[in-house]
């Protein structure tokens, strides 16, 4: 049910003493998460030489490109950032996602200052970091995300859900066999619903496969609905139609108050005073009291360990 997710992760992040200070970060949602994925750390500024301690570096846009600037030293690391980060990720194989460093100018993904001049008072930009840049580029259908952005729970939730939808992926196209996909697409219908219906439905025209296509073929364009289902985080307004679709199959066993109450924490996940899982357990504990092995077989009802829910947030919400 839940193979471990491949994720590339900074190593600054829980796994060496490597920044730019020689300090190590801790990071509670990396611990907790680490029994459950295989992680690759990885720090691109200690693989160009730059060592540990070191001068920090920063992104400065000059002559119309953005090069890499080390100001205590005015020396540029531009070419040796660039050779590193393309072997790097010319190299991966079965990755699912990556958890990297924010602000940082090489692994940032986003919100990474990118001064205008050499000099230290020079206005800034934002935008990615050299590493987390070319990461977006080559990877843009996997899960990725800086542990900034984590501390939002719902951030935290799609990543971690999206993350093992993809590792369950990878696992059955390893295989090859159309069992396997008619399995994996069945069991994602309600989970896969909620992020985007146009291209579940195209997925699942994929899977009946009427033109005979090789199976290659069809692991192939069912892979490439998948990244289009999974490109944005799915709308609340779906996710309630969703869990109003799976509390269907459960309702006539329930009594008034019973209904009333799931109805009522609908509503509390509309108005952003529970998480989501808190209502899938609902759904999740009447499909096991009436023994619907269907929604028991449904991923929206266990997309990744139990064991990684929780609640704790920004405090930032849904609008993040």
């Amino acid at each position: 049910m839940h193979p471990k997710p491949r994720v590339v992760i900074s190593k600054c992040l829980t796994f060496d003493k490597c920044r730019y200070n020689g300090e190590v970060i801790p990071d509670r949602f990396v611990d907790k998460i680490k029994p459950f994925v295989e992680f690759i750390p990885i720090c691109p500024e200690v693989e160009i030489g730059l060592g540990t301690p070191r001068e920090p570096i920063r992104i400065v846009h000059l002559d119309g490109k953005d090069t890499l600037y080390q100001p205590a030293t005015a020396k540029f690391f531009t070419d040796e950032m660039q050779s590193f980060t393309r072997a790097y990720l010319d190299s991966l194989q079965d990755i699912d996602g990556f958890i990297l460093k924010n602000r940082s100018p090489s692994c940032g993904p986003a919100d990474v200052k990118i001064y205008q001049g050499l000099d230290k008072s020079a206005m800034a930009r934002k935008g990615p970091g050299f590493f987390g840049g070319a990461v977006k580029e080559k990877f843009p259908t996997h899960a990725i995300e800086d542990e900034g952005r984590l501390k939002n729970f719902q951030i935290r939730e799609n990543f971690i859900t999206k993350l093992f939808i993809l590792a369950r992926f990878r696992q059955i196209r390893s295989e090859q066999k159309m069992r396997d996909l008619v399995d994996f697409h069945s069991r994602h219908k309600l989970l896969l619903l909620a992020y985007n219906q146009t291209h579940y439905r195209n997925c699942g025209r994929i899977v009946a496969n009427h033109q005979k296509l090789a199976i290659e073929q069809v692991f192939a364009e069912y892979e490439k609905e998948l990244a289009h289902i999974l490109r944005k985080i799915p709308r609340f307004t779906a996710i309630i139609n969703t869990l109003q679709h799976a509390f269907g199959w459960i309702s006539d066993g329930l009594s008034a108050e019973e209904k009333e109450y799931f109805l009522n924490s609908i509503e509390e996940y509309r108005d952003e005073r529970i998480p989501l899982s808190a209502v899938v357990r609902l759904i999740h504990g009447a499909a096991i009291r009436f023994n619907n092995t269907y929604l028991q077989n449904q991923v929206f009802l266990n997309p990744y360990p139990p064991e990684l829910i929780e609640i704790t947030d920004s405090g930032k919400g849904r609008s993040s």
